[in-house]
């Protein structure tokens, strides 16, 4: 039985997925964690990050989109860097905070092999020089390679909006052709230290953002997804489908070493390839993405249930969540790797993550609530600053 559609039109399904997501590179990012058997890579080519990049695409020519039709180009400019300026700082924050939470436990543990791990090495070198490569977007640490990435992407979104609103074919057209020559030419951007590069190489990964930045303008006057051709739902569903039964035999490999991997000789090599986004992953997205659209439908009545309304909540503050889990995941990993106890204790690190995680994010959304409910005290009502 279908729920009630959400208030105020808002699609409650791209907050749902972006939470969702945002646990899943919480789980992914703590190595051989148990529970990421049971995220989204295991049942298909792609993992979290497709999906985070893909609604980002989506929700910034949605939002940017409506404010470009009410307020002009200039004002919907000004809007895109105010959020790309939120994104550097918090990127910068939390660079800080990591390095910090990184040195405090190289010291504390006496395990120098975290240095070489998670990249920190090459800043305790020479702090002077990985500080400015950091406000250059130029250093980035494992873990902390998906906001330059937005940074990038969402810096270069202005000409793709304006585009999309006086030719829609165009900034896909263009973007696809970028992509292909990024692959076919092996183009990528460098970073430091000389002989490292982007782990998500932007070349390649602005044909998925602007993929979603095209379907979420196309939704502007409609107020809602898409919709997909039956024909291409059910193609997406095949395809989707074939990719869960060979990925899953995969991850059954991987936990029991005698479960024939399916196809891998054949794929693997080409599923792998996470920097330039390969079109194995390309098309595993895509097609689950059409699959959910086809099958989770607005109005879905698992929307209402509290479960899915603390992650809708985590996705509605996507930044502060996400920066939140990269610190937790760091955590995670030294206390399984220092204290492991058995997989009790796997499980336990993985649910206190994840209940910080969605406690974070209704504290910010009861603050959001509380600064915007009106005050019948006498007196004039200070402003608040938006979030």
């Amino acid at each position: 039985m279908a729920g009630p559609v959400p208030e105020g039109g808002r699609d409650v399904r791209l907050d749902f997925f972006r939470g969702l997501s945002l646990i899943f590179i919480f789980i992914d990012h703590i190595p051989e964690n148990f529970l990421s058997y049971f995220t989204v890579r295991s049942i298909a080519f792609n993992d979290a990050a497709e999906i985070f990049i893909f609604i980002s695409g989506y929700t910034a020519a949605l939002v940017y989109g409506r404010s470009l039709r009410q307020s002009g180009a200039l004002l919907a400019t000004a809007q895109i860097y105010r959020r790309v300026w939120q994104l550097y700082v918090a990127h910068i924050f939390l660079f800080v905070i990591f390095t910090a939470e990184v040195s405090y436990t190289l010291i504390a543990i006496q395990s120098p092999m975290y240095a070489e791990e998670l990249g920190v090495g090459d800043f305790l070198q020479a702090p002077h020089i990985a500080i400015i490569r950091a406000l250059l977007l130029d250093f980035q640490p494992p873990f902390l390679d998906i906001l330059p990435l937005y940074i990038v992407l969402l810096g270069c979104f202005p000409p793709v909006l304006l585009a999309l609103e006086k030719y829609p074919l165009v900034p896909v057209c263009v973007s696809a052709a970028l992509y292909a020559l990024t692959l076919a030419r092996g183009w990528a951007l460098h970073t430091y230290p000389a002989d490292h590069t982007w782990f998500f190489n932007p070349l390649a990964w602005q044909f998925l953002f602007v993929i979603g930045a095209s379907l979420g303008y196309a939704a502007v006057d409609e107020h809602h997804v898409s919709r997909v051709p039956t024909w291409l739902s059910r193609l997406a569903a095949v395809i989707a489908a074939g990719v869960a039964v060979i990925s899953l035999s995969w991850t059954l490999h991987w936990v029991f070493d005698p479960f024939p991997p399916l196809l891998a000789k054949q794929l693997w090599n080409h599923t792998i390839d996470k920097t330039n986004l390969t079109p194995l992953r390309l098309i595993s997205f895509l097609a689950l993405a059409a699959s959910v659209v086809h099958f989770v439908k607005r109005d879905n009545a698992f929307l209402e249930w509290r479960a899915t309304r603390a992650i809708v909540v985590c996705g509605k503050h996507s930044l502060y969540v996400f920066c939140l889990g990269i610190l937790l995941s760091v955590l995670g990993h030294f206390i399984l790797t220092e204290f492991y106890g058995g997989i009790g204790t796997e499980i336990a690190v993985n649910l206190a993550g994840i209940a910080l995680m969605i406690g974070a994010a209704a504290l910010f959304e009861w603050f959001k609530a509380a600064s915007r409910r009106p005050r019948h005290a006498a007196g004039p009502v200070p402003a608040t600053p938006s979030e």
